[in-house]
């Protein structure tokens, strides 16, 4: 964890199109931007992530990853040492060391990632040099990228736009004469991007890519012909480097809940002129049965009062699809960072006068949570226990991005997921 503190905070807010908008600008509770490689390394299954950090940066990749000692995970930390911090080694010296080594174990390795951490961003460590300098050395075997993990200034799911950002330059390019291409852009599950590709095939939508790729040597190729839909909500680094090389985005809901998952599909099927009776004859067996596993939970969410904690950056459409699909009450709805375009869908469904905070100043966000007494707290790991402690019933949002939540099957286990803490508390009451 990691606190960063300023003494700029505006209170009041602003309405704006029926939401009651505000920032602040305070101490804040950051999780590290190193947790991104948890779910990327598994999605980019000829990638390695090597992060440049200190022991406790290793620790914590271990423990938050859950990886047993004699595992052979995709990711490791190249440890800075007293040594490196004094000066008395050159840090670029023993990182070609340690890279060498590893690629002479790993020759599976096709995609190298160089991660910074805070510890290497304080000493001024140069990772974009080292990775083109290493880079060169081992080419064409070896791709060699760098990108920031570090907690000091951003959210922990930034470490995902970082990542993605960083590839964007070496995406093939596609020529002016070239047909049309659909861009699905943020990790998914393999699940979830399998059930995805169904429905657009049988939309008639053939040249689908998703971007992070499976494979490091199966980049999805742009250009001005490509439209992209965001898959996640918190990649604006990726969505600008993306658009400078000509891709065009899909305005849409994130696809999350039946209805959320419905519009999103529906924002590509309108861009590619598919007929509205073939789009519905595709979509409304898992719309239905979406619905009819939702039902489940939402008895025991309606009327619930929910308050959101920044943390995640999945706030927004978390927020609409527990208001508008489930029937629960927003106190707030705080995020690290409002994208207000790619949020614009998502933040037009929220219920009039829902408070919109962007930013944080955890102390006095904690006296309004205090004040409300919310049924459900969403929150960072740093918060969630003294919550728990005073009484309040709470849920790790860093779950919600661990876990597969988004399409239509997922439905359902993305309402169990703020369920199952109610459930907790029931049970623990009585």
């Amino acid at each position: 964890m990691s606190a960063a503190t300023g003494n700029c905070t505006a209170e009041g807010g602003v309405s704006r199109g029926n939401l009651r908008y505000s920032a602040e600008r305070g101490q804040r509770e950051v999780f590290c931007g190193l947790t991104g490689i948890i779910w990327l390394h598994r999605k980019i299954q000829d990638a390695f992530f090597l992060v440049v950090g200190s022991r406790t940066c290793a620790h914590l990749m271990q423990s938050a990853a859950g990886v047993m000692i004699f595992a052979e995970p995709r990711f490791a930390t190249a440890i800075i040492d007293e040594r490196d911090l004094a000066g008395l080694a050159d840090a670029n010296v023993e990182l070609d060391r340690v890279v060498t080594q590893l690629l002479e174990r790993r020759p599976d390795i096709k995609l190298l990632f160089l991660v910074g951490s805070c510890p290497s961003e304080v000493i001024k460590l140069d990772l974009s040099r080292a990775a083109l300098r290493l880079s060169s050395r081992f080419s064409p075997q070896v791709r060699v990228l760098n990108y920031s993990g570090s907690g000091i200034e951003t959210t922990f799911t930034q470490g995902e736009d970082a990542c993605l950002a960083s590839l964007v330059p070496g995406l093939p390019r596609l020529g002016e004469e070239a047909a049309p291409n659909l861009l699905i852009v943020g990790a998914l599950a393999d699940v979830v991007e399998d059930q995805m590709r169904r429905l657009f095939d049988e939309m008639g939508i053939a040249d689908v890519q998703f971007f992070p790729p499976r494979r490091s040597t199966l980049l999805p190729a742009v250009g001005a012909r490509t439209r992209y839909l965001l898959a996640q909500p918190f990649l604006a680094d990726t969505a600008r480097a993306l658009e400078e090389l000509g891709a065009r985005r899909i305005a849409a809901t994130f696809p999350l809940g039946a209805e959320g998952t419905a519009s999103w599909l529906k924002a590509a099927a309108e861009a590619w002129a598919v007929d509205p009776s073939l789009y519905r004859r595709v979509t409304q067996p898992a719309y239905e049965r979406a619905q009819r596993a939702l039902s489940r939970y939402r008895d025991l969410l309606a009327g619930k009062r929910i308050f959101f904690f920044p943390d995640s950056q999945l706030e927004v459409p978390l927020a609409r699809f527990l208001s508008a699909e489930m029937g629960m009450e927003l106190v707030e709805v705080g995020t690290p960072y409002l994208h207000r375009a790619h949020l614009s869908a998502d933040l037009d469904l929220l219920p009039p006068g829902t408070r919109v905070v962007e930013g944080q100043h955890v102390e006095n966000q904690l006296d309004r949570c205090h004040a409300a007494k919310p049924d459900l707290v969403v929150c960072g790991l740093g918060l969630a226990n003294p919550l728990e402690a005073q009484g309040l019933t709470t849920k790790w949002s860093i779950e919600l991005v661990f876990t597969p939540i988004q399409g239509f099957n997922q439905a359902a286990d993305l309402a169990e997921l703020f369920a199952r803490p109610l459930v907790r508390r029931t049970r623990l009451v009585a």
